[in-house]
């Protein structure tokens, strides 16, 4: 597999090795002793998916107690995947970066623990997978608003997203609870 550092150290791109013929493809997903040679290790509880269809944004999501690393790819269609630092006593606190995964490339991002985490589709639909650290714990949970100015991020949208409303309502950075 091919390890890609981003703009913000700890947050990769995994792009694992595909085997593919006329039959079609396989692709390991997780494979432990790798990834953690890679960087990422945290034991995993919780797996999740999520299907959506196209304009619609999830996020920017995050556990203030709780916080969850996780490990995301998507088996069709295709997503702009979000990672915000919201670590405090980061060098890159409040920046974020961005990949496309898709079902055709199987790029996998690992969202480290002490970030916001969304997407927005940018096909018909797709079905997103991601593994986590921590499992979910609603009264943990906060929502940072997907438009806020001063994170600007550079969503690939035709107009307003379908948002939902917790995250429609979501908090503008310099009023967020983030990390130390």
């Amino acid at each position: 597999m091919n390890v890609i550092q981003t703009a913000i150290p700890g947050v990769l791109v995994i792009e694992p090795v595909v085997h593919g013929d006329g039959r079609g493809f396989f692709v390991e997903v997780w494979h432990e002793r790798r990834y953690r040679a890679a960087g990422i290790d945290l034991p995993f509880v919780q797996d999740n998916h999520s299907r959506s269809v196209r304009g619609t944004l999830r996020g920017l999501h995050y556990q203030v107690e709780q916080p969850q690393g996780k490990l995301v790819r998507v088996a069709s269609g295709e997503v702009f995947d979000v990672a915000v630092d919201l670590r405090r006593s980061s060098l890159t606190f409040g920046r974020w970066v961005g990949v496309a995964l898709s079902g055709e490339n199987h790029r996998q991002l690992w969202v480290p623990p002490g970030f916001a985490h969304g997407f927005c589709v940018t096909t018909d639909s797709a079905d997103v997978l991601y593994k986590c650290t921590e499992v979910h714990a609603p009264q943990h949970e906060r929502t940072l608003k997907w438009d806020d100015p001063g994170l600007g991020i550079d969503w690939p949208l035709e107009g307003m997203p379908l948002l939902s409303p917790k995250d429609a309502a979501g908090a503008w950075l310099r009023d967020a609870d983030v990390y130390p």
